[in-house]
């Protein structure tokens, strides 16, 4: 694997029963595993109700953004399912049965008929209906779904997926591997922290800000801690970023906080 021009990855989850609470989002825990594997990392998020302004709004801010964006849920067929529509309306396309999509939805149908017992009808109102789940923005490009065939889609980065994590994430796995291997980082070591006592963020503020202006591609974080099982009161005060430059600017934190009264607890790696 070969390392290239950073990119940020964002991730947009559509669905009321998200925002209800009737579901809880194991969307999000799931991409930032599967990025951090491959040594990327998710830079945000946004959660969207079935809403079609909004769904619109989000997805018009994404393909607008540069970013490596994936959608999850909303490209169904019933009347609660509006992302696909959306996702035309945000890049002003018209919407299409796409061929291949076609065949797999048809292909998807015969294979439950099968299993059933009963004669395929593909001319049956049902049937017909499913097909618009292959009914994308025009010039769309498929991803295969290796659970039920029923696709999803990509236009330019942003890519589509069902809501179902056991649909979903095999998808987007086959997105990242087969699309954006070449941004996979040499090394999934990419933080360095320290755990520091007796000291304030703002004091050490200068000092997070002069290792950010001296080492290009790297942020310091600082997750302060009031009752911290373990650590009690602290700062957890580190470096992430550039694995090529991550041990040089970690050492001189560390030589940073010399000049500080505060005491240094365990160091982390991540």
């Amino acid at each position: 694997m070969t390392t290239s021009e950073p990119r940020s990855f964002g991730l947009i989850i559509v669905g009321d029963e998200i925002l209800s609470g009737k579901r809880l989002d194991k969307h999000m825990p799931k991409v930032i595993e599967l990025l951090a594997a491959r040594g990327l990392s998710l830079s945000w998020a946004q959660y969207v109700g079935d809403e079609p302004a909004r769904i619109t709004a989000a997805l018009r801010h994404a393909f607008e953004s540069g970013d490596v964006v994936f959608s999850t849920g909303g490209i169904g067929a019933t009347p609660d399912d509006h992302t696909r529509q959306c996702a035309a309306a945000a890049l002003g396309l018209p919407l299409e049965l796409h061929p291949q999509a076609e065949a797999l939805i048809r292909e998807r149908m015969q294979d439950t008929a099968r299993e059933q017992g009963v004669p395929y009808e593909p001319d049956r109102a049902d049937n017909v209906h499913r097909l618009n789940m292959g009914v994308f923005p025009q010039g769309a490009r498929l991803i295969l779904n290796p659970y039920n065939k029923i696709p999803g889609f990509s236009v330019a980065d942003v890519h589509f997926v069902p809501g179902f994590p056991v649909m979903a994430w095999p998808m987007i796995e086959q997105v990242l591997d087969q699309q954006y291997a070449h941004l996979f980082a040499a090394s999934t070591v990419r933080e360095k922290s320290v755990i520091v006592f007796g000291a304030m963020e703002a004091t050490l503020t200068p000092l997070m800000q002069a290792i950010e202006a001296r080492f290009a591609g790297i942020k310091v974080f600082s997750l302060p801690s009031v009752d911290h099982p373990q650590y009690g009161r602290h700062i957890e005060l580190g470096v992430k970023g550039d694995p090529e430059r991550l041990d040089e600017a970690y050492t001189s934190l560390l030589q940073g906080l010399h000049s500080f009264d505060a005491r240094l607890g365990p160091e982390l790696v991540r």
